[in-house]
């Protein structure tokens, strides 16, 4: 089948989550990926677990890295250096996460290697960006996630006696969304380059990532200067938009208007409540929530989640079982989707990937190669991209350069 970027060639020094995955989704979608690493070490997350599989692989590592070859280059070197610069003639693409100013001191900053490749989209990504006044600190998803506002609206409800503790999202999911604006940027860089002929520098911050994602949330604030505060699992503009717990186990509803209303209010033998002036409106119902959520909570643990998620979708009231990651990776629709593939790893075997999210028609994302060993395709790479004989590749491995 035909891969949509089977042209391009990404050489990837990024590390850890943001970068990897960035890179993933490129090499999903048919891009040529060079990951380059440190000699001995690679990759941070190559250590990072349990869980690691028998053979000693990390599936922390696994998750961002398919579709990926691995080369390792000791840039503190001059000779790695300088081999860096002849890779970087032959790429479209180059994605990097170095502290800022880190590889300014190193000649590979994104100045110096526009002048060998005009035509290079360099991507770079931090906690804080190129500018501002942060732009010096490290940057780290938990840290972030603190610092631009997301924590202080995810957690439990504050009690009488005071706010209770904020929570973390349960995926580093700063550093996943950063990854997808940073390949949305590169595909948009390219398609500018296809118009122009010139590169350019992109600049995608955690920080900014994460400020973009609160949407709606800093919207209300802006619109209305009220802090937003935290409603557990449940809206704050909307109602009933929340948990409900059953017999068994947790559903969510999600009764986004007054028609769905109803026919939860039909469904629930309440029908009389979709036309009592408190609750037959949403904002009736966001003002009084403190009524209309006990009253619903009494009625759901009256039956089991599956029960309730049956008649309730039969009503085409929005509603899903609150499922373990077990269960949804099990489930009969994740099969259909083909959301959970299987690549053979050279040392490990067959190992479970969770597949592509994007679906093309005439160019489908594919998990062609499993997550690479460190160095696994080094010599390859320099043979037959830049010809080095055998000689030269035991040469530089002798000096520590790759």
């Amino acid at each position: 089948m035909n891969s949509a970027l089977s042209d391009l060639l990404i050489l990837d020094l990024s590390r850890v989550l943001a970068g990897p995955y960035a890179t993933m989704m490129l090499g999903d979608l048919g891009a040529r990926v060079l990951k380059i690493e440190q000699p001995g070490q690679g990759d941070d997350t190559r250590r990072w677990g349990p869980p690691f599989t028998a053979n000693g692989e990390s599936a922390y590592f696994l998750c961002v890295n398919r579709n990926k070859e691995s080369m390792t280059l000791n840039l503190k070197t001059a000779e790695g250096r300088a081999l860096l610069v002849e890779l970087v003639r032959r790429a479209d693409v180059l994605v990097e996460n170095f502290k800022v100013g880190m590889l300014v001191s190193l000649g590979l900053d994104y100045l110096s290697l526009h002048e060998v490749n005009p035509g290079l989209i360099y991507c770079s990504i931090t906690g804080y960006g190129q500018t501002g006044p942060y732009a010096h600190r490290p940057g780290y998803d938990i840290a972030i996630a603190a610092e631009a506002g997301i924590m202080s609206i995810t957690g439990p409800v504050d009690s009488a006696e005071g706010p209770g503790e904020p929570y973390k999202v349960g995926v580093a999911i700063v550093d996943i969304t950063a990854g997808m604006n940073a390949a949305i940027a590169i595909l948009a860089a390219l398609h500018h380059r296809t118009q122009s002929g010139q590169g350019q520098h992109i600049d995608i911050a955690l920080f900014d990532t994460q400020l973009a994602w609160l949407a709606n949330v800093a919207s209300s604030y802006l619109v209305s200067g009220e802090a937003p505060k935290r409603y557990g699992n449940a809206h704050a503009a909307i109602v009933p938009y929340q948990t409900m717990p059953t017999a068994d186990g947790w559903i969510m509803l999600a009764v986004g208007n007054d028609r769905q209303f109803a026919r939860l209010c039909e469904t629930i033998g309440k029908p009389e409540w979709a036309t009592d002036a408190q609750f037959a409106t949403n904002p009736a119902r966001v003002q009084h929530r403190q009524q209309i959520i006990p009253a619903l909570e009494a009625i759901f643990r009256t039956r089991n989640k599956d029960e309730w998620h049956t008649a309730l979708t039969a009503a085409e009231v929005p509603c899903s079982p609150v499922n373990d990651i077990p269960t949804a990776l099990a489930d009969p629709h994740t099969v259909a989707r083909d959301m959970v593939q299987t690549i053979t790893h050279p040392v490990t075997g067959v190992i479970p990937q969770i597949g592509p999210a994007p679906k093309l028609s005439a160019t489908p994302a594919q998990i062609r190669s499993a997550p690479p060993l460190l160095g696994e395709h080094t010599d390859t790479i320099l043979a037959a991209m830049l010809d080095y004989t055998n000689e030269k590749i035991g040469d530089l491995r002798a000096k520590g350069v790759i």
